[in-house]
């Protein structure tokens, strides 16, 4: 299962390239797709604490593709490793809406 282990880590490197070009914007970022990104008070910090967060989903991610390297095909123990993932990015939009509640202008 090293080819899925490569592509995991690819999707994972993906989301580590969302979290640099998060931390190198001027502007505010968006988070969720089509929607705005807030108005904010500090950018710089703002777009460091959303980078922050990209950065620590994608280790999460990657953290949960390793057993792809020992779990022989079609093992039942993949659903480990799918509902890691999917928990954390429930966690990844919790993590957000404290960030866009802490920096949003009030």
């Amino acid at each position: 299962m090293l080819a899925g282990f490569i592509v995991w880590s690819v999707v994972a490197l993906l989301l580590c390239g969302i979290g640099v070009l998060a931390l190198r914007s001027n502007k505010a970022v968006g988070f969720f797709a089509g929607v705005k990104p807030p108005e904010v008070v500090d950018v710089k910090k703002y777009n460091h604490a959303v980078a922050i967060n990209w950065f620590v989903y994608a280790g999460v991610v990657e953290l949960f593709g390793i057993p792809l390297l020992f779990l022989k095909q079609n093992s039942a123990l993949f659903v480990v490793s799918i509902l890691g993932v999917v928990m954390s990015s429930i966690g990844l939009a919790i993590a957000y809406t404290l960030i866009e509640a802490k920096y949003t202008k009030k």
